[in-house]
């Protein structure tokens, strides 16, 4: 019983958000995104971890990326962005994704990953 209401209690104090992104259409760089993401840096996992994320998927149909993250109280995108940018792994590992990515329509200049809106839960 303990067990699972401490389950509970977790997942009820997760905060989660969905993003998008496309990728580069072309198969060999593709292949090549999905071969770095099998075992990402330490350092980004780090980055990742460190920042309040608790669970990170990203899902992919054909050009187009999905990020379902989940973060705990600790976590904002502003702290994060900040993390990231006093980094020089993260750098590094950015603008190598760039190469692959592009942004989505409707995306900011610069922006990579898109916040998406919510239209429906059950």
């Amino acid at each position: 019983m303990y067990y699972q209401f401490n389950q509970l209690y977790k997942i009820a104090m997760a905060h989660r958000y969905c993003l998008t992104l496309d990728l580069v259409d072309d198969e060999t760089l593709i292949a090549g995104y999905e071969k770095y993401h099998e075992a990402i840096w330490p350092e980004i996992r780090k980055s990742i971890v460190d920042s309040g994320i608790t669970s990170m998927e990203i899902y992919r149909f054909d050009v187009r990326l999905f990020m379902i993250m989940e973060t705990d109280d600790s976590f904002s995108f502003e702290k994060k962005a900040a993390a990231d940018a006093a980094n020089v792994k993260v750098q590094e590992w950015e603008t190598l994704m760039w190469k692959y990515q592009q942004p989505v329509k409707g995306a900011l200049n610069g922006e990579k990953w898109v916040l998406m809106d919510k239209i429906f839960a059950l």
